[in-house]
């Protein structure tokens, strides 16, 4: 059988069983069964399989009809231009994570700032470790609960270049002794310009949940209590406190949270401006709040 008509096939083998993004999920499959970049399937459509490619490529598609993130097959997530190992550890980096980073760099008066960076609930390490790549002067402490997440998260700070910037804390974020101890520890000073998170903000019985998501990635990662609004108000009045004179604390957030983290952000006291940051579909993603001195 040649590529062409293998290729063919799981194109339509995918429509028929309503992936929506079927021709963009064969070419990656089968490219990276075959160890080709994706234009090298269209250059090479003439090109007979053997049966081990043909039984490799079987496998990924089988892999991929049963629900499982073309990221976790892939075993890599591209974010923000960057390329993050990721597995069933992890959560899979998304798009609308990244007005995280975009807020940052508008906020950042100097790119080249001795930024002390935490990140809580790090997971693959894709918003802190792509902060460390634009901010080349900033220090990183980076905390999550699951050992596993940290040893990605160690994986992608090392393929990026940026592991002598970084600490990484098997902690609850919720342990502010533990993750201020490491902050002094790392960065001299116990205070934080920059805190960014992508907490679990997912209510338990949230029923627009893909089942996909529910079955494949971290739940500990995902779902959250009280409405799935807990990690975002406690994690935000445990570390304001520390934030430097002038600071910035990002957190994403459900699109339906936004008044609710709006109003938590400005009982704590200490920003000059809270503002909700809207994805790209119009919908509440990120709450920001900064301090101007």
């Amino acid at each position: 059988m040649k590529l062409k008509e293998v290729l063919d096939k799981t194109i339509q083998f995918f429509k028929d069983k309503n992936i929506e993004s079927a021709r963009l999920d064969a070419e990656l499959l089968l490219a990276h069964g075959l160890k080709l970049q994706r234009i090298q399937l269209y250059l090479k459509f003439d090109q007979p399989l053997s049966d081990v490619e043909l039984a490799t490529c079987r496998d990924l598609v089988r892999r991929r009809v049963q629900g499982e993130p073309v990221a976790y097959i892939l075993g890599t997530k591209e974010f923000f231009g960057y390329n993050f190992q990721v597995n069933s550890a992890v959560l899979i980096p998304r798009p609308e994570t990244e007005h995280i980073i975009e807020e940052v760099m508008k906020w950042s008066p100097n790119e080249n700032g001795e930024y002390a960076i935490v990140d809580l609930g790090t997971g693959s390490g894709c918003i802190g470790l792509t902060l460390l790549k634009k901010l080349p002067q900033a220090k990183l402490v980076a905390v999550d609960m699951s050992e596993k997440a940290l040893e990605v998260a160690k994986a992608n700070a090392a393929a990026l270049e940026v592991a002598d910037r970084v600490q990484f804390v098997l902690s609850d974020a919720g342990d502010t002794d533990r993750v201020l101890a490491a902050v002094k520890d790392f960065m001299g000073t116990p205070k934080i310009d920059i805190l960014v998170s992508n907490p679990p903000y997912i209510a338990a019985d949230d029923k627009d949940v893909e089942e996909n998501v529910k079955k494949f990635e971290p739940e500990s990662a995902l779902f959250a209590p009280e409405n799935g609004l807990k990690f975002l108000v406690d994690w935000s009045k445990k570390y304001a406190p520390f934030l430097n004179p002038e600071a910035i604390m990002l957190m994403e957030m459900g699109m339906s949270q936004g008044p609710a983290m709006k109003k938590s952000y400005e009982s704590l006291g200490v920003f000059q401006t809270v503002d909700i940051i809207k994805d790209l579909a119009g919908l509440d993603r990120v709450i920001r709040g900064v301090k101007n001195g």
